[in-house]
């Protein structure tokens, strides 16, 4: 199983727990949150997105045909990314509509993560892409946001992004693993999966918290024990 297919089995909960426990404390977006409620979860390397505040002689319908724009950043997003937008939390402008949202499908996109909004609601819905956004809104994103680039390092919900971390998105939320930090991750994330799956396991019997989250001594080789039979 690659690295990428074992964080597809990670929770965002134990993600952040790992992380913080190497002294990583921003990793979770605050912002982003799931568009549609279907219970999915991506993983994929990030695709920046960058936008700065609205500047009335840049941020005009016209700028949507330029080289510097988001319809040329799309065509730029090569197949598994999944697109991280950096929209500086602003609520009043939407950065992506149906037919943009269209053309990540048919490019290959997993998924759009936005400390920003969306538009076009039911039309994105449809078009089956997974996102992670902050609400919606009507206006377009020139009507608050001016679009000055892509795959460079970014802030996005509080977490710094580069291009390549490993984004993983889920009910809870977005968050981003440094690169050099997400086969350790992995590891580590999947072993934590397994050891609370049996903590539950123990719950459901009737034992009691103390001793057993976290674990003592006898938890642990009730544990060990358990493995070797499982």
């Amino acid at each position: 199983m690659s690295t990428l297919e074992t964080l597809q089995h990670v929770t965002t909960g134990t993600i952040t727990t790992m992380l913080l426990k190497r002294g990583i404390r921003r990793t979770w977006m605050q912002g982003p949150m799931p568009f549609s409620s279907e219970g999915r979860r991506v993983v994929g390397p990030a695709f920046t997105l960058r936008f700065v505040p609205m500047r009335e002689d840049l941020a005009t319908p016209e700028s949507w045909g330029k080289p510097i724009s988001t319809r040329a950043a799309i065509e730029a997003m090569p197949e598994g990314c999944v697109v991280v937008a950096d929209a500086m939390g602003v609520t009043g402008a939407g950065i992506f509509g149906d037919i943009l949202c269209m053309r990540m499908v048919k490019r290959g996109v997993k998924a759009l993560i936005t400390d920003g909004v969306m538009r076009d609601k039911s039309g994105v819905l449809a078009t089956g892409l997974p996102i992670w956004c902050a609400g919606m809104a009507a206006p377009p994103s020139v009507a608050g946001l001016t679009f000055v680039g892509w795959e460079e390092p970014i802030g996005c919900g509080g977490c710094a992004i580069f291009p390549g971390d490993i984004i993983v998105a889920d009910d809870d939320g977005a968050v981003v693993i440094p690169q050099n930090l997400v086969e350790e991750i992995a590891g580590e994330g999947a072993e934590h999966e397994r050891w609370e799956g049996w903590v539950v396991s123990e719950v459901e019997k009737g034992v009691k918290l103390p001793g057993l989250y976290p674990p003592d001594e006898a938890a642990k080789k009730r544990y060990e024990e358990w493995k070797k039979r499982n």
